[in-house]
């Protein structure tokens, strides 16, 4: 999020393809989150943490779902 405000305040706008691919991570998060079973307060902070921190937070998603499958916790 914040490469979008660095490109909005320096040089009048921001890329489609920065608007494109935070979209696009938005998309598989909310589809990672889907069928997790965890109340819906967990689930905006993962939400809100990929806003935020955009492909990196959505990579830290990714590690805790693998973690989740692995240790047996659905």
């Amino acid at each position: 999020m914040a490469v979008l405000y660095y490109f909005d305040s320096q040089r009048g706008g921001v890329p489609i393809f920065m608007w494109l691919a935070l979209l696009i991570v938005l998309y598989l998060t909310v589809i990672e989150l889907r069928p997790l079973v965890m109340p819906f307060r967990v689930k905006v902070w993962w939400f809100s943490l990929a806003l935020l921190t955009h492909f990196f937070g959505y990579l830290a998603l990714r590690a805790y779902v693998l973690y989740r499958r692995v240790s047996g916790v659905q």
